[in-house]
């Protein structure tokens, strides 16, 4: 294994037997040595080697790079193709929860202004000489006033979210 991934980082860092020879002050038939087999470098030389190939030491000492590589990259990519499509369907889902939010408000207030209109202000034939009967009133006085100030905005609002959350084809 270690003469392996010595040979498979050399090639992939563009280095020949000689080049790698002279980066370690060896000569090259060790290099030769070590990526057939025959021996090993001692822990000294595995450190300076790491350092000179850029790899750490647990890499040259691990199993095939090739290989591993590939399969991680394998691996990652469908991990990554999953978690995208999660965040597509959340997003899509959160689109839609929204567009029905402001389709419900869009149609609550119309029912509100439509029951207003219906119900044609009843505060004002109460009888505002008894207390409790005068405070009923106001408040609900004070609920139509600003509810017919603020559902025009609300409304134009809530219309400019259902457009914007429409579902695009």
């Amino acid at each position: 294994m270690l003469n392996e991934n010595i040979k498979a980082i050399r090639k992939s860092k563009g280095l020949s037997q000689e080049e790698l020879a002279i980066k370690l002050n060896v000569v090259r038939q060790t290099i030769s040595k070590w990526e057939t087999g025959l021996s090993v470098p001692d822990s000294d030389m595995l450190i300076a080697l790491s350092e000179v190939l850029e790899t750490p030491v647990s890499i040259l000492l691990g199993e095939t790079i090739d290989e591993q590589k590939i399969d991680d990259l394998i691996v990652i990519s469908e991990k990554l193709g999953v978690i995208n499509q999660q965040l597509a369907k959340r997003k899509t889902t959160r689109r839609k929860i929204f567009h029905w939010c402001f389709i419900s408000l869009c149609a609550l207030i119309v029912i509100n202004f439509a029951i207003l209109f219906v119900m044609n202000s009843p505060y004002l034939g109460w009888d505002y000489s008894r207390s409790e009967t005068a405070v009923i009133g106001v408040g609900f006085h004070a609920l139509e006033w600003l509810f017919v100030r603020l559902s025009p905005i609300v409304l134009i609002g809530a219309i400019g979210g259902v457009v914007l959350t429409r579902e695009k084809r």
